[in-house]
């Protein structure tokens, strides 16, 4: 669904413009409006309405715990339901911005059924590590055809 790789910007207000074919994809394809966005490994991740209802459902039907008092805590509260404005841009809360380090610089980053959105130089460092953890497993990436 959604791939590749956008620098933007977050402007003062704390606006995000979202790329044009990830907004394609969610009102032609997924036909949401909308986006979820929660906290995610040091970043931020935006799911299409429909799939942010898949993971709800998700977390609502684990056994009370602490896996569940963790998502909940974690994923769930955090999220923001985020409309586009004329401009194709969302409002990302004070809060998740300051999690993620969003200043101005961001990275948007297409990952299949959800976007990421990171702080430049948090994203390179995620990058980076990634990359290292595919080259200690080489059978793997040829087993995915890489």
């Amino acid at each position: 669904m959604f791939y590749g790789e956008f620098n933007n910007t977050v402007d003062l207000k704390g606006r995000a413009s979202i790329p044009a074919s990830f907004r394609d994809i969610l009102q032609s394809k997924i036909g949401d409006e909308t986006l979820f966005v929660t906290k995610a490994d040091g970043g931020l991740a935006a799911y299409p309405a429909s799939v942010w209802k898949k993971i709800f459902d998700n977390v609502m039907a684990l056994p009370p715990g602490k896996r569940k008092s963790d998502n909940l805590r974690t994923r769930i509260a955090p999220a923001k339901e985020c409309s586009f404005d004329r401009q194709g841009r969302i409002q990302i809360p004070q809060s998740l911005r300051e999690y993620a380090g969003l200043e101005k610089d961001v990275v948007i980053v297409g990952m299949g059924d959800k976007i990421e959105i990171w702080n430049q130089q948090q994203h390179a460092a995620a990058t980076s590590e990634s990359e290292a953890d595919l080259r200690n497993d080489p059978q793997g990436q040829a087993d995915l055809g890489f």
